[in-house]
């Protein structure tokens, strides 16, 4: 068991829109008596998650709680922006009893878990446990290769190759960092789909893992919190794709922030980014949207060609009436020309 004395952290990883913020949301509302504090870091320059996290602030975790980190990877810029934030943290009045820490979805956790060990913070934190956050519906069908079939093929052709993507190399690592999974969307997998989910995660899980299915991110906090894990002292338990490299980097993936006129309607929004993730292999959209006509704010989430919208606040009296979204491929995939193009073109 950890350290009693020690803040603990919990570090909730997982793939792009898996659900990791609902989550979150969850726990905030639903805190058993402890103080939260949330570190929300996005991948991109807009941060959209924190927002929503501060938009249900309570006593028990004030917005002044929840710190964003949207300027890079929290795990690559550990002395500039990591430890001062944590410090920030332990130093409000009152103290947190507990620190939440949402990586980006493209993050790898096992950095992350090293930074742990900087002797600035080792005496005073403990890692209570690593969250893995995980899309039943995506991981049943397969979406960690282009095309699963042509890499299957080429493999059973030549053993010596491998071809897996990036996105299952961070799939793989989140799952083998984590003390716990949890199995998000359940309903939209189905019983099959939920049961071929649970046997790729115990296949690639390093250990045995449990694996908890959650629906709107609704889960007993004391399943995941106060596990006692200290992670930072069982790095070698959690094998990583990158263990022995000296860093890591993002290049295999991209992001860039498009500008959107207002919308007539919410579903003309819905359709153009449908069309992105079949026409141009867009992984991750979300931002916001002003629609004609509506006083209230247009909070967008897209995962792959599945949108979902929901008008989450009134805009600002000063407030421009402008749409942003921040659309995440992997880099090859990435055109900002044909990107601003489609979400602007015309309705019809």
């Amino acid at each position: 068991m950890s350290d009693l004395s020690k803040l603990p952290v919990t570090v909730i990883t997982g793939f792009l829109g898996a659900g990791k913020t609902t989550l979150i949301r969850h726990l905030m509302q639903n805190p058993q008596g402890r103080r939260l504090a949330v570190v929300v870091n996005e991948f991109g320059d807009v941060g959209v998650d924190g927002d929503i996290l501060k938009s249900c602030a309570i006593p028990d975790c004030p917005a002044e709680n929840i710190v964003e980190l949207a300027n890079g990877c929290i795990c690559c810029t550990v002395a500039d922006d990591f430890i001062p934030t944590i410090e920030a943290l332990m130093a409000l009045t009152p103290r947190p009893d507990h620190i939440l820490i949402e990586t980006s979805g493209l993050a790898l956790p096992k950095p992350l878990l090293k930074a742990f060990d900087w002797p600035d913070i080792r005496s005073r934190i403990t890692v209570d446990g690593v969250i893995a956050v995980a899309d039943a519906e995506a991981i049943a069908a397969g979406r960690f290769a282009p095309n699963e079939a042509a890499v299957e093929a080429q493999r059973a052709a030549d053993d010596s190759l491998d071809h897996e993507t990036p996105l299952s190399e961070v799939f793989e690592d989140q799952i083998a960092c984590a003390d716990i999974v949890l199995l998000t969307k359940p309903d939209l997998a189905g019983p099959e789909g939920v049961a071929r989910a649970r046997a790729i995660i115990a296949a690639e899980a390093p250990r045995l893992l449990p694996v908890i299915e959650v629906a709107e991110g609704v889960v007993d906090p004391r399943v995941i919190l106060g596990l006692g894990a200290a992670a930072e002292d069982s790095l070698d338990a959690r094998p990583s794709h990158h263990d022995g490299a000296d860093d890591h980097d993002h290049d295999d993936f991209e992001s860039v922030v498009i500008d959107i006129a207002e919308v007539a309607e919410p579903a003309d929004l819905a359709a153009r980014i449908e069309a992105l993730a079949r026409d141009h292999n867009i992984l991750r959209v979300k931002g916001y949207a002003a629609v004609t006509g509506k006083p209230m704010r247009l909070l967008v989430q897209a995962v792959g060609a599945r949108v979902r919208h929901q008008f989450d606040r009134p805009w600002g009296a000063e407030e421009p009436r402008r749409g942003r979204l921040v659309v995440i491929a992997e880099h090859d995939d990435i055109d900002p020309v044909a990107l601003h193009a489609a979400l602007n073109a015309p309705a019809g």
